[in-house]
């Protein structure tokens, strides 16, 4: 095993760039003190396709992963798998500096950056999906936020970025940190202030170590107003990284709506390093819309949703409603909460999907969503029974994707102008008469797939919004779900405005006609959702219990095949004491009997078997049902070392549950850099597309036995990370320098990527995510796996080789699910000759 190697070492390691990418061959006038900002660079058209998927191909990213010399230079080409050829072409920047070209739907722009001397400079750059930086992957700014301001090392002499950019153009440049240390207000996270209410809340802000070396624990302190200074602990920080900190606010009541002063400064002590800033909070009136913070339990960053309050009309009114409203694209939540009249009846509350863009309220954006309703329900003690859902836009796809998923929250949706899945309009990844492994490969993507739920639907009333001249979200979407609805749903009510676009106002009243619909609310006054003890029939589908578990006393608690829909239909009598129904797909079934005195037998018929004289359950007041061998009986919980919906996979759940980051420093001079850049850089796209906040750190002092219940993310493999042999020698999947060892199969070469997930040791909940290779070029090939796409999955356990980069699902060398005691024996796996 390797020493371990200085935090400053490995800066200097993976600054040195891991593939040969020789700069562009363009001429570039010397750079300006302050700034460097090119007119010129060197383009190549797409030459492969990603698509939302999780496998994608691309000649030049090969090329990279394979350590191949690339030399953007005029002329020069690149050869796609079907033996034709792209040729890189010179393209000079517009008069507004900004770069453009047909090319940049997928495809690359490289510069040359000539420096006199060795600097850290902030990369400002947007359009891009991601960055090479002297061959090391940052993340990009493909939604034009602005914000992402990356700390990169420039080396004496020449240095190449090379840019992979998706929606048409690019604007880039390089500027001059102002210290070592800062602190960046272009995204903030902050709360509102309200009169009258003492302030007790969090806010966030971006702080950047633009230094080449480590970043020990600081302090930070903050100032609301003329209060009194509240000092706390900063996280360490990796040189060039990014990072969003937390900061508390604490302060007396406001007396007037206005603005307040919070001063934030940073200090380092015995480095003699710091920076200080100051921004301002609103200060709102009880009755306006209003931002409250929170921290999440994903990863404990600080997020917000945005109120319009209830106005009751008088004093003894009833509980309010709640009125979870979803944004669309590129829309804050507190626009959202901005564009409703307010209601004298309801909260209207507005998450955040994580960020404008965020995960389209699908994987993050879901939990977002769902987090924010508890915690909205509980701090604005409405009434339960009436909570209800609606969207715009690619909220609308929320709401259709959020109402059938957790059928038995919401008495009522209202979707407007919302698409129906990410197959429908977002471009999701579909193969033509599938092989198995290509069929296995997608199966992760099913909780997406609305239609495949729609009868869960049948238990909430639907209201449908759309413009009749919707030039964004086609109407034939709104028209295809009524008619999917129409042959079981009985409580659907669709209104087409005529010859309105995407957003319209037909009205003089307050609020927006396309989101504030008088008869969406109307729709909703007269819905509410049964108590538990009403309901008589469940009727209930799930794609993923580790998604949708529940619905009211009925939970899907274990499939028989993993991520396949399982859905049941059952009745109870309660003057009988008795459970009658069918399932499909369902391994293990609970069935709470709350509703039931415990003075009694128990009966259950199940798919035409009989379960008679069962003792009502002492232990959670819950019947537990195994089916196996197409017989059910009467079973336990599963056991804490057993998938069950708090952990069951696919891989994605790992990134939640205050995950924490944990790279290798045992391997080669350029595995240690590989990894400490792929776990920096998965922060940096966390950050970016989901408001993110992630500690990292180094396995050598990674403490395993330590916060259990806290997930981890380890990059590396068993050679190269010391955290492996604490967290994954009982793992049936061993990844070493020149092998993979799958069960009894065994995977040779260090071309081999790998990515997996299995039980933390310890814990009932945590989990170990594995981002993987067996040497240095299958790590490079998990660069640019997408699994912070929204949509995009993989399943428990995948392998694959540089050639998926030319010929996609056909280089998957192995993939597929654990079993519910999480071996291999019990799981289904498939793999490619």
């Amino acid at each position: 095993m390797k020493p371990s190697l200085s935090p400053l070492l490995l800066f200097v390691l993976f600054c040195l760039c891991p593939v040969s990418l020789r700069a562009a061959q363009t001429p570039l006038a010397a750079p300006a003190v302050g700034e460097i900002a090119p007119t010129q660079c060197l383009v190549l058209n797409p030459v492969g396709r990603s698509g939302r998927g999780p496998v994608h191909t691309d000649a030049l990213e090969k090329l990279i992963v394979l350590g191949i010399t690339i030399e953007p230079k005029a002329g020069n080409t690149i050869t796609l798998p079907d033996g034709t050829e792209e040729t890189w072409t010179t393209l000079s920047a517009e008069k507004d500096g900004v770069f453009r070209s047909k090319a940049f739907n997928g495809g690359y722009a490289a510069f040359t950056i000539p420096s006199p001397k060795e600097q850290v400079m902030l990369l400002e750059a947007s359009g891009e999906s991601m960055c090479y930086v002297n061959g090391t992957p940052r993340t990009g700014d493909p939604y034009g936020f602005g914000y992402a301001h990356l700390p990169v090392l420039l080396h004496e002499g020449t240095n190449s970025l090379l840019f992979s950019v998706g929606r048409g153009e690019l604007r880039f440049k390089l500027t001059q940190p102002k210290s070592p240390v800062l602190l960046d207000t272009s995204d903030t996270t902050l709360p509102d202030l309200i009169v009258g209410e003492k302030t007790a809340t969090w806010g966030a802000i971006l702080f950047a170590n633009a230094s080449t070396q480590p970043l020990p624990a600081g302090t930070l302190t903050v100032r609301l107003g003329t209060g009194h200074p509240l000092s706390v602990p900063t996280p360490p920080l990796l040189p060039l990284a990014t990072r969003k900190i937390d900061f508390p606010l604490d302060g007396p009541a406001p007396t007037a709506p206005g603005t307040a002063v919070v001063v934030v400064s940073i200090n380092f002590g015995k480095l003699n390093r710091g920076d200080t800033t100051k921004f301002t909070v609103r200060v709102r009136k009880p009755t306006e819309t209003y931002r409250h913070t929170f921290l999440s339990e994903i990863d404990g960053s600080v997020q917000y949703y945005a109120v319009n309050p209830a106005h009751p009309l008088t004093p003894n009114a009833p509980l309010p409603a709640l009125v979870l409203s979803l944004h669309g694209a590129s829309v804050e939540a507190q626009g959202q909460a901005d564009a409703y009249e307010s209601k004298s009846w309801a909260h209207i509350v507005a998450p955040t999907n994580r960020r404008p863009y965020g995960f389209d309220w699908e994987d993050w954006g879901r939990l977002d969503a769902m987090e924010v309703l508890d915690l909205a329900q509980k701090r604005l003690h409405t009434d339960p029974q009436r909570t209800y859902l609606t969207g715009h836009s690619m909220g609308g796809h929320g709401t259709w994707h959020i109402g059938v998923t957790f059928p038995d929250r919401f008495a009522a949706i209202a979707p407007s102008a919302g698409w129906i899945s990410l197959w429908s309009y977002a471009g999701a990844a579909r193969y033509s008469n599938p092989t198995p492994l290509q069929q296995l490969l997608l199966r992760p993507m099913n909780p997406s797939d609305t239609l495949a739920l729609k009868q869960n639907y049948a238990q909430e009333g639907v209201y449908v919004l759309h413009g009749g001249a919707d030039d964004n979200v086609p109407v034939t979407q709104a028209r295809e779900m009524v008619q999917q609805l129409s042959a079981f749903h009985k409580d659907t009510t669709y209104f087409e405005q005529p010859n309105a676009g995407h957003w319209w106002d037909v009205s003089d009243e307050p609020g927006a006609d396309c989101v504030d619909w008088q008869p969406i609310f109307d729709f909703f006054a007269h819905h509410a959702l049964p108590t538990e003890q009403m309901v008589r029939k469940v009727d209930f589908t799930t794609a993923d219990p580790g998604v949708s578990t529940w619905c009211h006393w009925a939970g899907i608690i274990g499939q028989a095949h993993r991520l396949t829909p399982s859905s049941v239909q059952i009745r109870l009598d309660p003057g009988k004491r008795r459970f009658v129904g069918t399932t499909d797909n369902v391994a293990l079934l609970a069935l709470r009997c709350k509703t039931l005195t415990a003075d009694g037998l128990l009966s259950v018929e199940l798919d035409g078997q009989k379960l008679e004289n069962l003792p009502y359950p002492a232990t959670e007041k819950t019947l537990w049902l195994r089916r196996t061998s197409r017989k059910w009986s009467v079973g336990m919980p599963p056991a804490p070392t057993d998938k069950r919906p708090e952990r069951c996979g696919p891989f994605k759940q790992a990134f939640r549950n205050h995950m924490v980051f944990v790279y290798g420093t045992k391997g080669t001079p350029e595995e240690n850099a590989w990894s400490l850049a792929k776990a920096r850089y998965d922060a940096e796209a966390f950050w970016y597309r989901g408001n993110g906040s992630v500690d990292i750190v180094e396995d050598a002092v990674f403490d395993a036995a330590a916060e259990h219940d806290r997930n981890v993310i380890l990059y590396g493999n068993a050679d190269t990370n010391a955290a492996w042999k604490p967290l994954l020698s009982d793992s049936p999947v061993q990844v070493k320098r020149g092998s993979i060892q799958f069960g009894e199969k065994n995977l040779t070469g260090e071309n081999l990527a790998c990515l997996f997930l299995r039980p933390r040791p310890g814990s009932s909940k945590a989990s170990v995510g594995v981002v993987s290779g067996s040497g240095i070029v299958g790590m490079r090939l998990t660069d640019r796996l997408a699994y912070f796409v929204s949509g995009v999955e993989y399943p428990d356990c995948i392998v694959l080789d540089p050639t998926s980069l030319s010929v996609g699902s056909a280089g998957v060398r192995l993939l597929g699910f654990f079993g519910p005691d999480w071996s291999i024996p019990t799981g289904e796996f498939l793999s490619n000759p």
